[in-house]
Formats: C-alpha cells, structure tokens, sequence
C-alpha cells in the first residue's frame, strides 16, 4: 500500500494528485494511460531522480529501464528490472508536489 506525503502537514492531498501506483509508457502495456503520462511523472529510484524509467511499481519497489541500445526481435528496446525503493509526483504541481512512496 502506498503513503502519501506531502511537504506541509496543515493541507490536505487530494488523491488525484499522487500518481498511480504502477504505470508504464508502453502504449501496448495494460498499465499505460496517456492522461496521467501527459502531466509528467517525476521517479526517484534510490535516492535519485531518474529519466530513463519505461515502467514503474510504487507497491512491490521495481523499475523497469531500457538496457542500452539493445532490440529484441520485434525491434523493441530490451528493459531490465532494478529492485528498490520508488517515489512518484506529479511534475505539473510544482515542487510543493505530494509523493507517492512504499
């Protein structure tokens, strides 16, 4: 189950304003949504900020990035899954913005 914390105790976050839990930019991937994606996501994996993540689980703390510039058979990039601990926010609220996390 995910916490949220927001950088002020006194207000209130909404749920809308935390990412979901899992979520992936592959449109075949049947946690994509195009919505979410459009407000930007922020991931912080270990301690840094990332920008390369093709797939993410807040929950079970996995990230899923591509592996160079390796193709599969069917042309898509190869990703591997590194383990440890996820935070999500949305990139539209600003820096005040509530994170998602384990």
């Amino acid at each position: 189950m995910t916490e949220i914390e927001s950088t002020s105790p006194e207000t209130a976050t909404p749920l809308g304003d935390v990412p979901p839990d899992r979520l992936a930019i592959n449109p075949r991937s049947p946690h994509f949504d195009a919505d979410t994606l459009q407000r930007g996501i922020g991931i912080r994996f270990k301690g840094v900020v990332r920008n390369n993540v093709e797939e993410y689980c807040i929950s079970e703390g996995w990230v899923r990035v591509q592996a160079g510039r390796t193709l599969d058979r069917k042309g898509n990039p190869m990703t591997i899954k590194l383990s440890g601990p996820v935070e999500a926010w949305f990139e539209d609220l600003g820096e005040n913005a509530p994170v998602a996390k384990a």
